[in-house]
C-alpha cells in the first residue's frame, strides 16, 4: 500500500487489485486528519496486506476516533477488525443495514457502533461531515460524505474507475489521465459495479446527481479512483451519463477456458480430456 497527502486534511492509503479484463482497480482507505481522527474504510482482506502498518505511518492507530464504513464489502473491510483492536476508542459508522451485514459473517461489538443515516452529519471535533446516498453503489448501506472544511467528497465506490497499471491506480492522479480515457473508464466502473444502473427512471436518477453538483467539491476522493482534484464538473456530467448505458456482461465459462488454456503449456491438454 501506498501512503500519501493529498491535501493538508487527507492522506490516501493506496492499493489495487488487477481485475482481468478491466484493467487494476485502485481500492484506497483514506485518513481525514480531523481534531478527532476519521479512517474511512480499511482496505483489502488479502493476506500479504498489513493495514495497520500503513495505517502508521499516517497517524498513530490508538488515536483513531471513528471508522467511517462507507458500506460492508469485503474491499472496503479487510483491516476493520484489527483497528478496532488497535484503536481501543474508536466507533464504527455505518447504517442498520451495514451493521446486519457485518452480523453474517462476524458481527461488530454493538457497544463500537455508531449509526448514522444519509442526510444526517457526524460531529468529528473541528468539523461536521455531512453523510450522503452517493448515486451509484453496489450495497444498500453505501453512504459517503461531504467535508465542507477540507472541501471534499468521499464518494465510496462512485465514481471508480479501472487504471491501465497498478501504479496509476495505486498512486496516480485521475486529472492527470485524458478526459475522454477517464470517462470511458468511469462508465465502464459504474456499468460493472451498479448493474442496476441500465433499468433506471433517467429523471429520478438525475436528481440523485444534483446533490453532488450542489457539493461542488473540490476535490474528490473515491475507494477506486486516484484521488480528483479540480475535475468534479466534467466527472459529474460522467456519472449523469450512466442511466439507461447498456449493462455490463461479463466473461461465460467458454471465455474462461479460452483465458485457462492461455495459461497452458504448449501442447498439453486440460484434465479430464
Amino acid at each position: 500500500m501506498t501512503n500519501r497527502k493529498v491535501s493538508p486534511d487527507i492522506t490516501v492509503l493506496g492499493d489495487s487489485i488487477e481485475v482481468p479484463g478491466l484493467g487494476f482497480l485502485p481500492v484506497n482507505a483514506f485518513v481525514l486528519h480531523a481534531r478527532e481522527p476519521v479512517v474511512v474504510d480499511t482496505g483489502l482482506g488479502l493476506p500479504d496486506r498489513d493495514f495497520i502498518d500503513a495505517l502508521g505511518s499516517a497517524l498513530d492507530p490508538v488515536d483513531v476516533r471513528w471508522i467511517w464504513l462507507s458500506h460492508p464489502d469485503r474491499d472496503h473491510t479487510g483491516g476493520l477488525f484489527a483497528l478496532l483492536d488497535a484503536a481501543p476508542k474508536a466507533k464504527v459508522v455505518t447504517t442498520f443495514i451495514g451493521a446486519g451485514i457485518m452480523s453474517c459473517e462476524r458481527p461488530l461489538p454493538m457497544d463500537r457502533i455508531f449509526l448514522l443515516n444519509p442526510g444526517q452529519s457526524l460531529d468529528v471535533g473541528d468539523r461536521s461531515l455531512a453523510a450522503f446516498r452517493p448515486p451509484l453503489f453496489d450495497n444498500p448501506a453505501t453512504v459517503g460524505f461531504y467535508d465542507d472544511r477540507s472541501r471534499a467528497c468521499f464518494s465510496s465506490d462512485c465514481f471508480g474507475a479501472p487504471m491501465p497499471s497498478a501504479e496509476s491506480a495505486g498512486s496516480g492522479d485521475a486529472a492527470a489521465v485524458a478526459a475522454e480515457d477517464l470517462r470511458a473508464a468511469q462508465l465502464l466502473w459504474a456499468s460493472v459495479d451498479s448493474p442496476w444502473v441500465h433499468i433506471v427512471d433517467r429523471d429520478r436518477y438525475l436528481a440523485s446527481v444534483q446533490p453532488l453538483r450542489e457539493m461542488d467539491p473540490e476535490i474528490v476522493v473515491s475507494t477506486h479512483l486516484p484521488p480528483a482534484a479540480g475535475i468534479t464538473a466534467r466527472m459529474v456530467e460522467t456519472v449523469g451519463l450512466a442511466a439507461g448505458m447498456d449493462p455490463f456482461t461479463g466473461p461465460d465459462q467458454q471465455a474462461l477456458e479460452q483465458m485457462l488454456a492461455g495459461f497452458e503449456p504448449a501442447g498439453s491438454a486440460p484434465a479430464g480430456r
